[in-house]
């Protein structure tokens, strides 16, 4: 029978993530999808800040980077005129190795994803569906249906349903999924085309006409087009062509479409799951969490998800950690994704309301503030942190403790940088650490050294002070480079006690 430290249903970007970092770690995974092949279109776009600060641990934030988009600005338009813009080009300065906004689509971030796992030796089994599982006191039993129609019995440790919006794993753990369905109906169209809107740039239309943004691809006229389907013609939306949609949006843009590459119509939905976890089971991506696409961040979310349990299930695995260490995953994760899907309804449904107030907001109001909020540098910071996801923190939660400087425990590490080097360069391996930013204990250096756990001791700079680190204290980071303490002292008898209360071993760290 085979066996599987991990069995994962899905193989989209959060399956995928889950099962590299897993594989980094270790772990055997095996991962498995009801499609024949990887997707060769999609609505997700953007891969944001703190995607790209974590996908450093697997060496892949400089292939996206190279391989991918930069926008220098999104525009805004009333009335076939650019009114507004908001430029993007610096607008994370300092803050981020990677103050910028990325595109690079799902379907080529997948096939990517996919070339990494098969360095590790893994290949997505393809055609094949999880029917049933059942959970005993030391693991999972899983009916598998494959390929050529026979049914295969698998056993594994634990399950992660990363298997979309109607997933199998959900209705099986028969755990709800409250929230709604946006009234809207939407297009997503690949296309070559002309005009001042392709110059590189995201374009958004803020008339009464259907909603339309134009999002820029690599490669010189190449845009995805998101807009709305309304009137009549959202009945029948499954059976629309692009020919069918509505051209007024698209003209108040001023976009020549030249060649459609493909065209899809979809509903918008605002759903967070009751749970996250069952047992031995887990939902993850979409399995777990959907909302809009304001912001771009449900891909990015999803591949959150992915690496903060990756950690997790390989510290439980290895023996490193008590089992109990898995309660965090839904206590960290679920409290995320109700706070995104709230935040992302209220702009999704001011930028796609109908009616002449909406219309009145939209059209004289947004352009005058936007601007007046652009040149702020304040404003554009708040901005960017909040959908580069790099505010995303777990304070107040079991697994973090402390604060020092402006820095609390459940905190992302500030990053900082001065010359050469900057302080998230040990990062890239996924491993408990301490770091000290000017001077330590030899007893937190003995500790240390006996535990095998890295401590990184880097001279003060008044680039660490800018980040609001504090000066001879310490900060002990997860493998998911989260702060779990931040303290003042230099006692490692604070390390000791964490790494005691909460079950883990840290002589099992990677290394």
């Amino acid at each position: 029978m085979n066996r599987s430290d991990v069995l994962i249903i899905g193989a989209g970007p959060t399956g995928l993530v889950l099962a590299l970092w897993l594989s980094k770690l270790g772990v055997r995974a095996r991962i498995i999808d009801k499609t024949s092949a990887p997707g060769t279109t999609s609505r997700a776009l953007a891969v944001q800040a703190r995607t790209l600060e974590l996908y450093r641990q697997l060496d892949l934030s400089e292939t996206i980077v190279r391989n991918g988009h930069r926008v220098a600005a999104t525009n805004f338009w009333v009335n076939g005129k650019p009114l507004a813009q908001l430029p993007l080009k610096r607008i994370g300065e300092g803050l981020t190795p990677y103050a910028f906004v990325e595109i690079f689509p799902q379907d080529e971030h997948e096939r990517l994803l996919i070339e990494r796992l098969e360095d590790y030796g893994i290949t997505v089994e393809r055609d094949t569906t999880l029917e049933i599982f059942e959970e005993s006191s030391d693991g999972l039993t899983a009916h598998l249906r494959l390929p050529n129609g026979e049914q295969e019995i698998c056993q594994a440790c634990y399950l992660a349903g990363c298997d979309g919006a109607r997933s199998v794993v959900r209705k099986s753990l028969d755990t709800g999924f409250p929230g709604g369905t946006y009234q809207q109906v939407f297009y997503v169209a690949d296309v070559k085309a002309s005009g001042p809107a392709m110059n590189g740039e995201l374009h958004l239309d803020l008339d009464e006409a259907d909603f339309l943004a134009v999002f820029p691809l690599a490669g010189a006229g190449h845009a995805r087009l998101i807009g709305t389907v309304r009137d009549e013609r959202a009945d029948r939306a499954e059976t629309l062509q692009f020919s069918d949609v509505s051209r007024r949006a698209i003209e108040h843009l001023k976009v020549h479409i030249e060649d459609v590459h493909w065209f899809s119509t979809y509903r918008v939905h605002h759903r967070v799951a009751e749970h996250f976890r069952s047992g031995r089971a887990f939902l993850l991506g979409d399995a777990a969490h959907v909302h809009s696409p304001a912001g771009g961040q449900g891909m990015n979310t999803g591949i959150g998800d992915a690496i903060n349990l990756a950690w997790k299930l390989a510290a439980v695995l290895s023996g490193g950690a008590e089992a109990s260490l898995l309660d965090s995953y839904e206590t960290e994760r679920i409290a995320f994704a109700r706070r995104l899907v709230s935040t992302t309804d209220k702009v999704f449904s001011f930028v796609t309301a109908e009616g002449r107030l909406a219309d009145l907001l939209r059209m004289r109001v947004a352009p005058f503030l936007i601007p007046k909020m652009a040149s702020f540098e304040a404003s554009r910071e708040f901005l960017f942190r909040t959908v580069s996801q790099v505010t995303l923190n777990y304070r107040g939660m079991p697994l973090s403790a402390g604060a020092a400087g402006h820095v609390h425990g459940g905190d992302r590490l500030p990053w900082a940088h001065e010359g050469e080097g900057d302080n998230y360069e040990p990062l890239r391996q996924p491993c408990w650490q301490v770091h000290v930013y000017g001077d330590t204990s030899d007893e937190m250096i003995a500790w240390c050294a006996e535990h095998h756990l890295p401590l990184h001791v880097f001279d003060w700079r008044p680039a660490f002070e800018t980040a609001g680190l504090a000066r001879n204290g310490f900060y002990l980071l997860r493998p998911d480079t989260y702060v779990a303490i931040a303290e003042n002292s230099a006692d490692p008898k604070v390390v000791e006690r964490y790494f005691h209360d909460h079950g883990i071993r840290p002589y099992f760290n990677c290394t």
